[in-house]
């Protein structure tokens, strides 16, 4: 059963006004004293709830109104027309009682002091916020384990890692321990390694703390490790809320069959079992609709001399690209 809700949007709208310039110098005079405008649609009717401990991804081709929304909810930008909450306040009010429930991280923005050791912009933080010394130790102590940045905190912070960086920008973040997270790209430039890392740190936060989390990426692996419910918007517009496996299972209705060969076949040969997505020297690999799958398996083993044969289902981005090339969910 699902909690109540501790993010609500209802009909959020933002339109920029762009001005409109036609070309040449007579076009250049009359900009100048008389402005025309068009509208720009960055978000048109977005509704959605998010309750309190869900972790939710929020997907969508660049320019789609990802991070125009973020900005609506944490309150760094005033919505057209719409209702939002977040914790029980308005967000565009900037009030404490707000600013000490949510955090914002952006992959490609950063908070700590480039020549300071982490450590230095922490304490600043924590002035911000009130965090008695005692309490400010406790949690940079707890932190600093779940981060795995033991040491590191004393260094400038421009001698640290990139990864070591992306970690301390978490600290920072999560200091004032908000109910509400807002991650835009947090995983942003990583490493494989490092990126797993920052996954496995968001899990047990959330676990640990029931923190809500909305988060952005563009390395699905983010998604598919932490959210089990996505937000898909295209051109501003909400085109899916709901099960990350309900939507793989409804635009992907085929699955891959890998092979490897006992010998090269020609491609003649190999069209017959499915839509042949690779053929190099003994590797193969085909497109088979789900109903047709054990069928073509056991085709494909009892006429092909097979020395390995996996069944997989395609690449979680595959899938999402094809829901936004559609343009539509119905």
């Amino acid at each position: 059963m699902r909690s109540m809700p501790i993010i609500v949007a209802e009909d959020l709208n933002k339109f920029y006004p762009v001005a409109v310039k036609e070309p040449g110098i007579k076009g250049t005079i009359a900009h100048f004293f008389r402005r025309t405008y068009r509208s720009i649609k960055a978000v048109q009717n977005v509704s959605f709830e998010i309750a309190t401990g869900e972790v939710v991804g929020f997907l969508g081709p660049n320019g789609a109104g990802k991070t125009t929304t973020l900005k609506m909810l944490t309150g760094l930008i005033h919505p057209t027309s719409g209702r939002v909450r977040v914790a029980g306040q308005i967000p565009f009010q900037r009030q404490e009682a707000f600013l000490q429930k949510i955090t914002l991280v952006m992959g490609q923005k950063q908070q700590l002091i480039w020549d300071l050791p982490a450590l230095d912009s922490l304490k600043i933080n924590a002035a911000v916020y009130n965090i008695p010394d005692k309490e400010f130790q406790r949690r940079v102590g707890e932190l600093t384990e779940m981060l795995s940045l033991e040491g590191k905190l004393t260094q400038p912070v421009r001698k640290l890692s990139l990864g070591e960086r992306m970690k301390a920008e978490l600290l920072a973040a999560l200091l004032h321990r908000p109910q509400v997270l807002f991650l835009d790209e947090p995983t942003l430039g990583l490493d494989v390694n490092a990126q797993a890392g920052v996954r496995d740190f968001l899990r047990e936060y959330n676990q640990r703390y029931q923190a809500t989390v909305l988060l952005t990426s563009h390395y699905m692996a983010d998604i598919t490790a932490l959210c089990q419910r996505v937000l898909l918007i295209h051109q501003g517009q909400l085109m899916y809320d709901g099960s990350l496996d309900e939507l793989l299972e409804r635009f992907a209705p085929y699955r891959e069959i890998h092979l490897e060969l006992a010998q090269c076949l020609p491609k003649e040969k190999l069209l017959s079992y499915g839509d042949l997505q690779l053929l190099e020297g003994r590797t193969v690999r085909f497109l088979v609709p789900q109903d047709n799958l054990t069928q073509t398996v056991s085709q494909i083993l009892a006429e092909l001399e097979v020395v390995d044969l996996q069944v997989t289902e395609p690449p979680v981005e595959e899938v999402i690209g094809k829901v936004f090339q559609s343009g539509v969910v119905e």
